[in-house]
């Protein structure tokens, strides 16, 4: 669900329950992408990573824009739920 949004940020709130990205697909985006984890937890995939990372709540990183990833793994008992900033340079 979008809330905000302008010719510079998008600012949405993302719920899943149980969701993983297929096993290959990446998402490659042209926006830089700052993500925050309010609820629930998930563990994200950088492409080139051995191990994905674990989001519990309060974690959050900054993905720049082109760089490779993927949601490896969210929780299947209740909604994980995320802020994300999507932004341009």
């Amino acid at each position: 669900m979008i809330l905000a949004e302008n010719q510079y940020v998008r600012i949405e709130r993302i719920v899943s329950t149980g969701h993983a990205s297929p096993e290959s697909f990446w998402y490659d985006q042209e926006e830089n992408e700052w993500v925050v984890v309010l609820k629930g937890e998930a563990k994200l995939l950088f492409e080139g990573d051995d191990e994905p990372i674990t989001m519990r709540p309060g974690d959050h990183v900054l993905i720049p824009a082109q760089l490779k990833h993927r949601v490896d793994w969210t929780t299947p008992n209740q909604p994980t739920v995320w802020l994300a900033v999507f932004y341009r340079d």
